[in-house]
């Protein structure tokens, strides 16, 4: 259960948003401090699953072969196998599409060097290397809980953003999502809140509302 703080700033923002002609996203704005981010083991480099789903589309592509890509088939977006890999790896310009238009990558663990050696440069830069699919791991299990997973990411700026749900998801939902992330953080950073500057909420042309 998020707080009521919280909750009440996701309210605000939400009834604040003017109506517009689409689905706006609700995104998430934190400001650190205290942190040498030019020191890389300071950055927030964060995969989040939401309690409450991202309220958007997310677009995940499976590098996979024999079974486990059958079954990728029936809940990723595009699968691609060996072959194909080798392919992305002689047109950049095919791989660089590829690599924005998706969210997130899977590969099976025996794909992992192949993809290192075709997609290491294109997509190590943009933060989007694949999870590693263990043999032991359910690949329907892992493209479900990555439909609802956020990628945070500060690199070495001081503010970074992440989505937190959509317009047309409660304020009681997007405050549970908040509420994890907050946590995760506090968890993670060296010194816990006190590295957290200011948070605040707002849906894509609706004005920001302080969070923390």
């Amino acid at each position: 259960m998020a707080d009521q703080e919280i909750e009440q700033a996701v309210s605000s923002a939400l009834e604040d948003s003017p109506e517009r002609s689409f689905r706006e996203t609700v995104d998430l704005a934190i400001n650190l401090r205290d942190l040498d981010l030019n020191e890389p083991s300071n950055r927030v480099d964060e995969s989040i699953v939401l309690p409450s789903g991202t309220g958007q589309e997310t677009r995940i592509v499976v590098f996979a072969e024999g079974e486990t890509a059958l079954r990728a088939e029936d809940v990723a977006d595009d699968v691609l196998d060996g072959d194909e890999l080798a392919d992305l790896g002689d047109d950049d310009d095919a791989a660089k599409e590829l690599a924005e238009e998706t969210d997130f990558f899977i590969a099976e663990e025996s794909l992992m060097q192949d993809i290192g050696r075709y997609l290491g440069t294109i997509l190590g830069p943009r933060g989007k290397m694949p999870t590693p699919l263990s043999p032991d791991d359910d690949i329907v299990e892992t493209v479900n809980r990555m439909r609802n997973t956020v990628q945070l990411r500060s690199g070495d700026r001081r503010t970074f953003h992440t989505r937190v749900g959509a317009e047309d998801m409660s304020a009681e939902e997007i405050a549970d999502n908040i509420d994890v992330i907050l946590r995760r953080l506090h968890a993670d950073l060296e010194k816990g809140p006190l590295n957290i500057d200011t948070v605040f909420v707002k849906t894509t042309m609706g004005p920001a509302k302080e969070v923390a």
